[in-house]
């Protein structure tokens, strides 16, 4: 049996071979994550991830680690306690590693991390490291949030599983908000099975609870949504044969039609997003405005500018949108779609498009998203699979299923 100082070092080496290149880590603590693995191996009583190596994305606080939420204005910032997933994810045995880049507070001005399989693209964002580590196999599990799409675009663009539970599943504590209706914590892995351990874990539940298996071919609903145009031809084909492969193992699989509600949904998101990331970031706009990046001061000033009655409004639709969608779950076992408009974009100016994910952050729906092919290019692609919020154990049964079905 592999030791947990064994299965710490074999990631600080892979760390050290491949992180000039891929930049993936903000912090390591390799000499604090060796003392930790060998006190695990002396214990007598083991937790549930005992001796898992981890890796935190740099939005999340730690106590015995800088925690600089992207951003210059936090260099060195030294939380006073862990945030409540880190603490959950230490008192279950398992061992930090350290922190992954995040993008200028979990929003959308790169960090410096690049693609492991090609390092002229982007990872994605805002999860851009927890996304490359797992990937190029630095560690085995990390956590990411989402509130737009900053789980399930990176984890697709660098091909592996990303699991975005239902919004307000895993405690949020100690997290630098971005929207506090929308933000979620997610968890990014090379497998459905990992992803789900450690979510069960987060989430409070027994491991065996989010272990579902399927006794069945699931019904299926492939989406196309308002925001098609954005779909490259690679991506569409990798949905359409996805939906062939589910249909000949033996699923339904049907189409949704296309709804207004959503399109409203999609737009009311936006909204929500910069209205409350204006408020969340009254002091470093007040204090620090001068070390906030172009991108970033330009969606204050849209939450700045939306009036109150706006953002009640985007609200309502959200609230009438979730109530449509909770309805449509009678008829299907999940919706699926695709995860990005395509492979991860050349160039490092822009973590590229989450229009794709968007509206099931705001939904606060579960969605997995799983590998699903490769582009011209020879990179990654992805299908996202979504469930019936709070319905999380199921949607993973029926997402290992597809994640069986198609690999």
């Amino acid at each position: 049996m592999i030791t947990a100082e064994a299965a710490v070092r074999a990631c600080l080496d892979r760390i050290a071979a491949r992180d000039e290149a891929v930049r993936a880590w903000e912090f390591v603590d390799a000499g604090g994550a060796l003392a930790c693995a060998r006190e695990r191996d002396r214990a007598t009583q083991r937790g549930a991830l005992h001796g898992l190596p981890v890796a935190i994305k740099d939005i999340m606080d730690t106590a015995d680690m800088p925690t600089s939420y992207g951003s210059p204005i936090y260099a060195g910032h030294r939380p006073a306690a862990d945030a409540a997933c880190v603490a959950i994810l230490r008192a279950a045995g398992a061992i930090v590693l350290g922190k992954t880049v995040t993008t200028e507070f979990a929003t959308t001005f790169p960090g410096k991390t690049r693609h492991p399989e090609d390092p002229a693209r982007t990872p994605g964002g805002s999860s851009s490291g927890s996304a490359a580590a797992v990937a190029d196999g630095m560690v085995p599990v990390a956590l990411g949030t989402q509130t737009m799409g900053s789980v399930i675009r990176p984890a697709a663009y660098c091909g592996v599983v990303g699991f975005k539970p239902s919004y307000g599943l895993i405690n949020r504590a100690g997290i630098k908000p971005q929207a506090e209706s929308v933000d979620t914590v997610g968890v990014i892995a090379r497998s459905v099975d990992d992803a789900a351990l450690v979510a069960a874990i987060l989430a409070g539940a027994p491991p065996a609870a989010f272990a579902t298996r399927i006794e069945r071919p699931p019904h299926v609903t492939v989406y196309r949504g308002p925001d098609w145009t954005a779909v490259e031809p690679a991506a569409e084909a990798a949905l359409d044969a996805a939906a062939s492969a589910l249909r000949a193992a033996g699923a339904t699989v049907n189409e949704a039609r296309r709804q207004q509600l959503l399109v409203d949904a999609l737009a009311a998101h936006l909204t929500i997003v910069a209205y409350e990331l204006a408020r969340g970031l009254t002091f470093e706009w007040t204090h620090h405005r001068d070390r906030l990046s172009a991108a970033l001061v330009g969606l204050i000033t849209l939450g700045l500018e939306t009036p109150f009655t706006a953002y009640v409004t985007a609200q309502e639709t959200a609230a009438t949108a979730r109530a449509w969608i909770a309805r449509s779950f009678a008829e299907t076992d999940c919706w699926l779609t695709v995860s990005a408009p395509g492979e991860a974009p050349v160039g490092l100016h822009s973590t590229g498009d989450p229009v794709l994910n968007r509206l099931w952050s705001l939904l606060g729906l579960p969605v997995v998203t799983v590998p699903a092919g490769r582009g011209p290019a020879g990179m990654p692609l992805g299908v996202q699979i979504i469930g019936p919020r709070r319905r999380d154990a199921a949607l993973l049964g029926t997402a290992r299923w597809i994640e069986r079905t198609l690999a």
